[in-house]
């Protein structure tokens, strides 16, 4: 019980904190360090050697909790992690501009990955991805422990929020905001053409 009150108490903290920055920033097993100078909403980490990584990220399938989804099933692709609820309206026209670019680019060694927040409501957030005919997986996290473990201070308030990881796992973009199809794509593009992780 202790423990479940730690983590409730840190994710508090995290919310809470939003997009501040700082030294005092909770990092857990990862070396990303969320920065949005002068509020901004896009914001690119550049040049690659200066990309810090998440935490481990892993957690249920939305659609088959017995499944576990990590994102170490991604080894050396791109990911876009996108965190959505169905209870969102821009996340209801973001999802299918995501559907579009993942179309696009999985042919090029990318992968998306949906991360659905603050939804009590499995069947309802099923029903979500059913209707818009989404086909990347989703991690189901009411608790949001998953953004917890991200680390770095990463803004939870903001939603939809999209990640964008580079072939090594580090964090090349943040996006604060709902996309179009036109503002994720190029970025992703771009990121497919680097090299990949060394053997």
């Amino acid at each position: 019980m202790k423990r479940w009150a730690a983590l409730l108490a840190g994710a508090a903290m995290i919310a809470l904190g939003g997009c501040s920055t700082g030294d005092d920033a909770v990092a857990q097993g990862g070396t990303f360090e969320f920065v949005a100078p002068g509020g901004n909403t896009d914001i690119f980490y550049d040049p690659p050697e200066s990309r810090g990584r998440p935490g481990p990220l892993a957690g249920p399938d939305l659609m088959d909790p017995a499944k576990t989804i990590s994102l170490d099933d991604f080894t050396g692709k791109v990911v876009v992690i996108n965190v959505w609820g169905q209870w969102c309206g821009p996340c209801r026209t973001e999802i299918t501009q995501l559907q579009k670019v993942y179309d696009a680019t999985r042919g090029q060694g990318v992968a998306f990955l949906g991360i659905d927040v603050r939804d009590n409501n499995r069947d309802a957030a099923r029903d979500f991805i059913i209707d818009r005919k989404v086909t990347f997986p989703s991690i189901y996290d009411p608790a949001m422990r998953t953004m917890i473990a991200f680390g770095g201070k990463y803004p939870t308030t903001v939603i939809p929020s999209t990640v964008v990881l580079d072939r090594q796992h580090r964090v090349a973009a943040v996006f604060l905001r709902e996309l179009l199809a036109e503002d994720l794509q190029p970025v992703v593009q771009r990121l497919a053409a680097e090299p990949g992780p060394r053997a």
